[in-house]
C-alpha cells in the first residue's frame, strides 16, 4: 500500500472498531478493498453498517448527514472524509437512475445483493480480514467484470452502471463478461435516461484513465455515441492527448453538457488552434502556452519545442509592449477610437516576428510611417 492510503486505511479501522464497539457491524467495502486487493492506489473510502445514521450521529458528534434518503453519512476523521451507508435494500427504480424506495436491513448479505459489480462487493473488517460472499475475488482475480445478478435487471435499475462497467474495464484493464457485453448491447437506449451531469461524470473518468483508448473503443464497441449524444470518438483513439479539455475538444457533444463558461472557452480556443502552426509565434502569443501545448499534444508535437518557442517571444500580452494608448494617441493627434487595437495589433506581430524592437522610440516611429 502507498504511504497516504496506508494513513486513509488506518483511520478507517478505527472507526470500524468504534463502531463496532457499540454492537454495530461495519466494514470498509467496495473500491478501496478492490484496489486494496490488486496492489493499486486508492483515496477513498466507503463504509458500510447495520448501524443506522441516527445511531452513527450519535457515535460521531463531528458528522453530518447531507442526503438522508440514501442513509449516507460522512464522517471527517484526521482531515479525511468517509461515507457511511446503512445496510440497505433498493426497491424499484425511477427512471432508471434511482430506487423507489430505501429500506434498511440488519445482513451484510442483503445489502450486497443491490450492488453493481461482484469485484465491488467485498468487504474488509477492523481486523483487516476480507469477507467475500458473492465470491468478487475471483473475478479480480480472472480480472473479469460481472454484475451482481442479472444484468439487465441491474442496467435497468441503474442505466449508470452500463457506463461504469465501461469505465471500470479501462481503469483496471479487466474484460467485461459475455452477459455483460450482450446485456450493454440490449439495453444501451436506457443511458438517454441518464443526465448530462452523470453521463459527463463517467465519461470524464473514462477520458482521464491509464486506459483511455481501450475504455473508448468499447463506447465505440457498443455504438453508444447517440445515446450519449457523441459525435467524433474515433477521433480520441487517433490523438495522442492525455488532457481531459482536449479530448472533449474532439468530440461533437450535446451543449446540454455541464461544462462552465471557462472550459467551453478553452474548448473553442483548443479547436481554433489545432489547425495552426503551434510553434508560430503569433499563435503561441493568441493562444497561450496552455492551449498551444494541449493542441500539440494532440497532433503528436513535442511539448518541449512549443514550451521554448514560447520562452524566446519578446511579449507574451499587450501590457508587455512599450507603449501605451495614451502615447498612441499623442503621436497621432487623435482621440480614441476602434485604430487604437488595429495599431496594436499591427505592433504585437511586428514585434513577434522581430522585425520591430520592442522599445518607445522605435515603435514610435514605426506607427508615425504608418499611420500618421
Amino acid at each position: 500500500m502507498f504511504l497516504g492510503g496506508d494513513l486513509m486505511l488506518d483511520v478507517a479501522l478505527k472507526l470500524l472498531k468504534e463502531i463496532n464497539e457499540h454492537d454495530y457491524e461495519a466494514y470498509i467495502i467496495g473500491g478501496f478493498v478492490r484496489d486494496y486487493l490488486l496492489g493499486i492506489e486508492s483515496n477513498d473510502i466507503d463504509i458500510t453498517t447495520n448501524a443506522t445514521p441516527k445511531q452513527i450521529r450519535e457515535i460521531f458528534t463531528d458528522s453530518c448527514l447531507p442526503n438522508e434518503d440514501y442513509g449516507s453519512v460522512i464522517v471527517m476523521k484526521k482531515n479525511i472524509r468517509f461515507e457511511i451507508t446503512t445496510f440497505r435494500k433498493d426497491i424499484g427504480s425511477v427512471d432508471n437512475r434511482k430506487p423507489v424506495e430505501v429500506k434498511y436491513v440488519d445482513d451484510l448479505q442483503t445489502d450486497l445483493l443491490r450492488r453493481d459489480f461482484l469485484i465491488n462487493t467485498i468487504c474488509m473488517d477492523e481486523n483487516e480480514n476480507i469477507i467475500d460472499y458473492l465470491n468478487g475475488r475471483d473475478d479480480i482475480n480472472n480480472r473479469i467484470i460481472r454484475t451482481v445478478g442479472d444484468a439487465d435487471k441491474s442496467f435497468n435499475e441503474d442505466a449508470l452502471r452500463m457506463l461504469r462497467a465501461i469505465r471500470f474495464a479501462a481503469i483496471l484493464d479487466f474484460e467485461l463478461s459475455d452477459d455483460v457485453k450482450n446485456s450493454i448491447r440490449k439495453n444501451k437506449h436506457l443511458i438517454k435516461n441518464l443526465s448530462y451531469y452523470r453521463k459527463k461524470s463517467e465519461l470524464d473518468k473514462i477520458f482521464t484513465s491509464c486506459n483511455v483508448k481501450k475504455g473508448v473503443s468499447l463506447l465505440l464497441e457498443f455504438g453508444l455515441e447517440e445515446e450519449l449524444e457523441l459525435a467524433n470518438l474515433d477521433k480520441v483513439i487517433e490523438s495522442n492527448s492525455s488532457s481531459l479539455i482536449g479530448i472533449w475538444s474532439l468530440l461533437d457533444f450535446s451543449d446540454k453538457y455541464p461544462f462552465n463558461k471557462n472550459e467551453m472557452d478553452l474548448i473553442k480556443d483548443i479547436r481554433n488552434v489545432l489547425p495552426l502552426n503551434n510553434l508560430d509565434p503569433m499563435t503561441l502569443y493568441k493562444y497561450g502556452l496552455y492551449v498551444n501545448s494541449v493542441a500539440g499534444e494532440i497532433k503528436g508535437m513535442d511539448i518541449k519545442n512549443i514550451t521554448e518557442s514560447y520562452a524566446k517571444l519578446l511579449i507574451k500580452r499587450r501590457q508587455d509592449i512599450n507603449i501605451d494608448s495614451d502615447d498612441i494617441m499623442q503621436v497621432l493627434h487623435k482621440g480614441p477610437d476602434k485604430y487604437l487595437s488595429d495599431i496594436y495589433e499591427s505592433v504585437e506581430r511586428e514585434i513577434l516576428y522581430r522585425r520591430l524592437k520592442n522599445d518607445k522610440d522605435s515603435i514610435i516611429e514605426y506607427i508615425s510611417l504608418n499611420y500618421s
